[in-house]
């Protein structure tokens, strides 16, 4: 019996080869590229804009490294992990959007 070899890259996208599973054919759908920008504009309308920047912390027992920063500003070139790109973003657009710390308990 043939199988099908798929892999999910996010809801609603898959990708696989064809094959024949009795006597009807499955066909892969394309993949598609998913950008997301936010260009000229901040990615933080009303969350804390008192503070000059919103950064929060999770302590969690079972991380391999001592603290983690994820990104939240969709800029970094490391994504999902943060690169520092925040601090460029929220000087052009005014934001204070800055990144999840993941702290090893």
């Amino acid at each position: 019996m043939a199988s099908i070899v798929s892999m999910v890259a996010a809801p609603g996208f898959c990708y696989s080869k064809s094959t024949m599973v009795g006597a009807s054919t499955v066909t892969a759908r394309p993949r598609r590229l998913v950008v997301v920008r936010a260009e000229g504009q901040g990615i933080n309308p009303d969350i804390r804009k008192a503070e000059e920047k919103v950064v929060d912390a999770v302590v969690v027992t079972e991380l391999s490294k001592p603290l983690t920063a994820y990104c939240r500003c969709w800029r970094s070139k490391t994504f999902p992990l943060c690169d520092g790109s925040h601090v460029k973003h929220n000087k052009a657009t005014g934001d204070n959007v800055g990144p999840l710390l993941l702290k090893k308990q």
